[in-house]
């Protein structure tokens, strides 16, 4: 049966910029200060006669993000100005970027990107409403309340990227492909080192733009959807708003949905209307006299000199290895199971640890153990314990090998973890102190015991000769506790299948 409806969506995302000071200014750009109204000056107050110097770091690492999904770096750029009127705008606009962004195309999680543009961040707003006697924050000031302005975060450089809308077959599948799209941007900007895009603080601000249309090649009305602050609440306010939507067209009142932007509340687990969505003239924008045309790259300046900007090439050269080539990587050297990859590619310190486990045991099997023992023994450890540190890759690589090649038992490998994570000691030699060997070649000790444990089961006994095979892996279990861990697990059911021919 056809889709009644088909969801388009189009993602802006902003990002706060990794730079020791703010986009035009030399105050300090800190995202962890705490005492308001500290890091500002003339310039991002917009003092009368303070005049904006560009951030040239800043500029960069929007180049680098550019060239990383490979979009299109302009030669020309410049800024201008977006007026509005807003509490958080002390000039009564934004320098941002309108006709010439720095970057141009690009493709990233299956999706195509517009532009990506450079501007500054507006003030913090924090909205308090009066309970009693007690004043709590809340996320808006739509009922009752007040709101106080914090401008340390004006004029941080904050980087915009604008995606080509795209449309799905279904609610799931949109909202899953946005999450998609806005986690692969974040690890492109940790890999860059050009912003640490940590949702909880605001680094990194996910706004959907929203439609639905019963034929897949007509745009229905786009509703903005602001401020998503975590990939849960983006992946919640999409399937709200392609549902409030699918409601007001079912009502055949179609005409009401209304181009608009609309906030998220997270209490309420639903969208709210904020104010009629505005068109680029309503923001009149026109070039910032104050500041000057920038050539980026190429062989000549506006003065007709030699150009002065960067160099794309060696730019290009100099990227890291990005996450989607780790993946290829990652897949084609160690062959691991892709639920891992993706551990290593969000956790770059536990990947480089892995790698240098890898290097070490150089055996594509014992390397698959290894993954499969950091994955989910080491990880839960560390959950459960803060003391918990990376052992040396020597010692986990002995370990391994201690493993594969079954001279421990896999009891005795978990124990022998959870020392060396709090204190990094050779595995071999704490198999060695606590008698975690397994016995391989002494069978005849092994026999006598598997003959005891036979003679003091006989119910196991009787269940495994009516054909209940696994029947005896009860009695393996029992060898191994009767030898403290001891014997190899194949030696005994190897024995204990003999005993029972």
């Amino acid at each position: 049966m056809p889709n009644k409806y088909y969801p388009t969506i189009g993602l802006e995302i902003h990002a706060e910029l990794k730079t020791q000071t703010k986009m035009f200014c030399s105050c300090r750009n800190d995202p962890d200060e705490e005492k308001p109204n500290v890091n500002i000056c003339p310039v991002c107050m917009a003092h009368p006669g303070a005049l904006p110097v560009p951030n040239k770091k800043a500029i960069e690492n929007v180049i680098k993000v550019g060239l990383a999904i490979d979009g299109i770096i302009a030669d020309f750029t410049e800024f201008d100005r977006k007026n509005y009127f807003y509490p958080d705008i002390p000039k009564g606009y934004q320098i941002s970027q309108y006709k010439y962004p720095i970057v141009s195309g690009g493709r990233l999680a299956d999706m195509d990107v517009t532009r990506i543009h450079l501007e500054e961040d507006t003030a913090n707003n924090k909205h308090f409403a009066g309970v009693g006697h007690q004043e709590i924050q809340v996320s808006n000031t739509r009922d009752n309340g007040y709101s106080l302005i914090d401008f340390n975060r004006a004029g941080v450089p904050l980087m915009e990227l604008v995606t080509e809308p795209h449309t799905f077959e279904t609610t799931e599948e949109t909202a899953k492909k946005a999450i998609k799209f806005a986690k692969e941007l974040q690890l492109i900007l940790w890999y860059l080192d050009v912003s640490e895009a940590n949702m909880e603080k605001g680094e990194m601000r996910v706004e959907a733009n929203i439609s639905i249309s019963a034929d897949p090649k007509i745009l229905g009305t786009k509703v903005e959807v602001k401020n998503l602050n975590s990939f849960r609440s983006v992946e919640r306010a999409i399937k709200y708003e392609v549902g409030r939507m699918t409601e007001l067209m079912e009502a055949g009142k179609g005409g009401e949905i209304v181009q608009e932007t609309r906030g998220w509340d997270e209490n309420k687990q639903q969208t709210y209307s904020q104010r009629k969505k505005e068109g680029s003239a309503d923001y009149r924008y026109f070039p910032d006299p104050d500041l000057p045309k920038m050539f980026l790259h190429g062989t000549f300046s506006a003065k007709g000199g030699p150009a002065s900007g960067w160099d794309l090439e060696k730019m290009k050269k100099e990227l890291p290895e990005l996450p989607a080539q780790k993946r290829a990587r990652y897949q084609k050297d160690f062959g691991i199971k892709d639920e891992d990859i993706e551990v290593y590619i969000n956790d770059m310190t536990l990947g480089a640890w892995f790698e240098d486990v890898a290097k070490i045991l150089n055996d594509k099997e014992k390397i698959k153990t290894a993954s499969n023992y950091i994955t989910t023994d080491y990880i839960g450890l560390k959950k459960s314990n803060a003391g918990v540190q990376h052992p040396t890759g020597e010692n986990f690589a002995e370990l391994v090998n201690l493993i594969t090649e079954n001279k421990i038992s896999s009891r005795g490998a978990k124990d022998i973890l959870a020392i060396i994570v709090l204190g990094d000691e050779s595995p071999l030699k704490i198999a060695t102190e606590k008698n975690l060997l397994q016995s391989s070649s002494d069978e005849d000790a092994i026999k006598t015991i598997a003959i005891k444990v036979i003679s003091e089961n006989p119910e196991i006994i009787s269940s495994y000769k009516s054909g209940k095979e696994n029947a005896v892996m009860s009695l393996v279990g029992k060898v191994i506790k009767e030898t403290k861990g001891s014997a190899n697990p194949k030696i005994v059911l190897k024995l204990l299948k003999g005993l029972l021919k």
